[in-house]
This record gives C-alpha cells, sequence and structure tokens, in this order.
C-alpha cells in the first residue's frame, strides 16, 4: 500500500502573514459565533445547585431565551471576543520559536515540543484572565447573578452585557482577590494545555514526515 504522507511543512517564513491573521480572525470569530450560548449554558450548568434553576440544556435555552432574549445567551461575548488575540499569539508563538530553536536543532520533534509548550504558555496567559471576565458575566442574569459578584443592570433593562459591567466585575474581583483573581485556574490551564500542546505537535510532524 502506498504511503500517502510527506505532507509539506508550512514553515513561519512561507506564511501569508496578513491572510493568516485576517482569515484567522474572522473563521475564529464564526465558529466563536456559533458556540458561544452553549458554552454560557455550559458554564450555568455546571455552577447550579442540582436542577435548582435549569432542568438541563433545552430547558437552559429556552429560559434564558424568555427571560432575556437572543442577548442573553451572549452575555460576555464582547470580552470574551478578546481571547481572539490569544489564538493568533499561539500559532505565533509557535512559528517564531520554531524558528529560534532551529539554529540549535534540526530536529522536528526538538523544534515542535518546545514551541508546542511555549506557545500554550504564552495563549494561557492571555486567556485565563479574559475567560476568568467573561464567566463572571457569564453568570448575571437580569436583576440576578448566579455568580460572586452582580454587576449593575443595564438601563435598557436587556441587552449584551455592556463594558460598564465588565469594570463592575473587573474591580469586584480586585477588591476581593487583587490581581490572583484574573488568573484562577491558570496552574490548572497551563498543566492542562502545555503537555497537550507539546506532545501534539510532535506527532502532527512525525506523521507529515
Amino acid at each position: 500500500m502506498e504511503d500517502k504522507r510527506n505532507i509539506q511543512i508550512i514553515e513561519w517564513e512561507h506564511l501569508d502573514k496578513k491572510k493568516f491573521y485576517v482569515f484567522g480572525v474572522a473563521m475564529t470569530m464564526m465558529i466563536r459565533v456559533s458556540v458561544y450560548p452553549f458554552t454560557l449554558i455550559r458554564t450555568r450548568l455546571q455552577v447550579q445547585r442540582g436542577k435548582s434553576l435549569y432542568h438541563g440544556t433545552f430547558d437552559a435555552f429556552l429560559k434564558i431565551l424568555r427571560a432575556d432574549g437572543v442577548t442573553g445567551l451572549y452575555r460576555g461575548f464582547l470580552v470574551n471576543t478578546f481571547t481572539l488575540i490569544s489564538g493568533q499569539c499561539y500559532v505565533t508563538t509557535y512559528e517564531l520559536t520554531r524558528k529560534f530553536v532551529a539554529d540549535y536543532s534540526q530536529s522536528n520533534t526538538v523544534k515542535s515540543l518546545v514551541a508546542g509548550g511555549s506557545a500554550s504558555l504564552v495563549a494561557q496567559s492571555i486567556t485565563v484572565p479574559i475567560d476568568v471576565v467573561s464567566q463572571h458575566l457569564m453568570m448575571q442574569r437580569e436583576g440576578n447573578t448566579m455568580g460572586r459578584f452582580q454587576v449593575r443592570g443595564s438601563p435598557e433593562g436587556r441587552g449584551i452585557v455592556a463594558f460598564g459591567q465588565t469594570k463592575d466585575i473587573i474591580r469586584q474581583i480586585l477588591r476581593a482577590d487583587g490581581l490572583r483573581g484574573f488568573y484562577r485556574g491558570y496552574v490548572a490551564s497551563l498543566l492542562t494545555y502545555i503537555p497537550n500542546s507539546a506532545v501534539w505537535w510532535p506527532f502532527y510532524h512525525f506523521y507529515a514526515g
């Protein structure tokens, strides 16, 4: 059976940087818009006590829709979009690190291992604080909250959470926990994503080769 591997490895210098950043952000945004309501629902289901508020995914979807409208499914979305930066930083860090390590080793395994781990370190350092804030915003219900903090209601009564409410959350996190409050779960994230990324990329290059 013919081996159809030998996939061309695209290095940093081969990339069209303009297309990479523009199309990368655009595609990620489209995916994020599609899945964000289910991320919000999952987060609320995980933190509620038993079935005190929602009896399942479909029940949560309908209740949020009735109480807050479509925009209720996108609470914290504007803040969460800043994590798009981390995706671009991940790939940029990965490619630049591979290029740097290439000066010391030509082994794809070594380059991929170091670059994958470094890329996840950078990405999670950006993502975790944004996730902490956006998840607190996800917990806000109309006139109520499921989380530790509660923001002031928007004058319109409904709608996507304004950046004024984001400032409320940031201030409350700072008062309660200091800067460390923005990095709750940071170590757990690093222990999850760094090994995963560091191992995945060498296997990719092994298969591609």
